[in-house]
């Protein structure tokens, strides 16, 4: 899809649904391409200037007084501003601050070519990285004899024995969908952008194929081999129950902490560690801002600099919401209707256009084309029905499930919370509207090709 748009010059899913399907609402569906990407920015750069902040903490050894779960989630509370008046701390504020500051210096241009090799030593190097950890994390074992069923390896079988009774659960599923559109960027928008650039015959199948097959590697073998079995080993099942839910972001942030705190030279692993995060982080939120600053320049002709300022108005805006309204829930706000409900409607919408609108035969051309292995005809068949069915009955099932509370906020009881959270909303839908104005005044989409 987006080596078709790229082709005709889009660079954004607004244009690239405007090339695939010639019809007039084509281009206002694809604002989903631009809205969701940055959505997720609106609360990510916040999220990512964590692992920079922890960074600091480990090399300072901030944190490695602390031992307990109670001690760890208070230091995490005290650094988001959980307990502040002003919703959030100063010393999360600055981290955010310098975060922001960064992104749009490279968003700029100013250290592209920095990033991506930084990125390309980076990413070998928390892969190894990953490697020792986990190994770290096995020879522990249960580091409270009073309690011996708190291991790690219990702390595997917490994540991969399966809760039979919530098979029915939409919930469940629909977490899953979004997890997975977002780890493999399929359905954020971003990924379009960056395929535009690609070559005619480039081969897209291989390279979907090997980056989907890594990226799915390291975030079940590594990312479920450390941080939960150390919080299962440490803290107990009931206490990671409790970290999980008080924030989609928390574990990671009380559990590595831990490790860090007890092995030799701590902190100088813990610094590299969070500072190879914050890489990884911000070469993902980059990208993620991408669509609106490739929109806004094919579709309204701005240039470089005063398309990433625009963006950047937009961002610090929206995200200074999230960051005072973060302990009312903000985040996790827009993190499901962006990151779970958000991705999968989009990944709906984009197969039946790409399988159906546009049609499944030339679609499956589009595939193939430079292709260097050989992708078997089922996934045709795949793409066209079993995906969007499978989608649409998750969706189906989540509307007479929980749709109706989870709207009305129905099992809420704060109604500080409740306002806050609807600010998340009316931010989304701000921004919204707001495309919809750029979309309609683009006289490229409207009268050009």
């Amino acid at each position: 899809m987006g080596r078709l748009g790229g082709s005709k010059g889009h660079g954004s899913v607004v244009g690239i649904f405007h090339v695939l399907w010639k019809n007039p609402i084509a281009k206002y569906i694809g604002i989903l391409g631009v809205v969701l990407p940055l959505g997720i920015i609106f609360y990510y750069v916040y999220i990512e200037s964590w692992t920079l902040a922890y960074s600091f903490f480990s090399l300072t050894k901030k944190y490695f007084s602390l031992g307990t779960f109670a001690q760890m989630k208070d230091f995490l509370n005290n650094y988001q501003g959980v307990n502040s008046g002003f919703g959030v701390s100063l010393i999360a504020y600055i981290f955010f601050l310098i975060t922001f500051a960064l992104n749009i210096w490279i968003l700029r241009g100013g250290i592209s070519k920095g990033i991506e090799v930084l990125a390309k030593i980076g990413m070998p190097i928390l892969f190894i990285f990953s490697v020792v950890l986990m190994i770290k994390v096995f020879s522990i074992g249960a580091p409270d004899p009073l309690h011996p069923e708190n291991n790690v390896f219990n702390g595997l079988g917490f994540i991969f024995n399966p809760d039979f009774s919530r098979t029915w659960d939409a919930k469940v599923w629909l977490s899953a969908a979004g997890q997975i559109f977002f780890t493999t960027s399929i359905a954020s928008g971003a990924i379009h952008t960056y395929a535009s650039y690609v070559k005619k015959d480039d081969d897209i199948a291989l390279t979907g194929f090997t980056t989907v097959m890594t990226n799915e590697f390291v975030e079940v073998i590594f990312g479920a081999s450390i941080a939960i079995p150390i919080a299962f080993a440490f803290f107990g099942f009931n206490e990671t129950l409790s970290i999980a839910k008080s924030g989609a972001f928390n574990l990671g942030f009380v559990a590595m902490p831990v490790i860090f705190a007890n092995m030799p030279l701590g902190n100088i692993f813990g610094m590299i560690w969070f500072f190879l995060l914050f890489i990884a982080a911000i070469t993902s939120s980059v990208a993620l801002t991408q669509p609106l600053i490739a929109f806004l320049e094919d579709e309204l002709e701005m240039d470089r600099k005063k398309a990433v300022y625009f963006s950047a108005a937009i961002i610090f805006v929206a995200s200074s919401v999230v960051i005072f309204g973060f302990s009312h829930g903000t985040v996790d706000e827009l993190d499901f209707w962006i990151g779970t409900f958000g991705l999968s409607l989009f990944a709906f919408i984009e197969v039946i256009i790409f399988m159906w609108v546009y049609g499944a035969d030339r679609a499956w051309e589009e595939i193939i084309r430079g292709s260097k292995m050989n992708v078997p005809i089922m996934f045709k068949y795949i793409l066209k029905y079993l995906s969007p069915l499978i989608v649409f009955a998750i969706f189906v099932a989540w509307f007479f499930q929980q749709a109706p509370d989870i709207i009305t906020m129905k099992n809420m009881a704060s109604d500080v919370d409740k306002l806050w959270r609807w600010g998340a909303r009316a931010v989304i839908i701000g921004f919204t509207i707001l495309m919809i104005i750029l979309v309609k005044s683009s006289k490229r989409l409207n009268f050009g090709e």
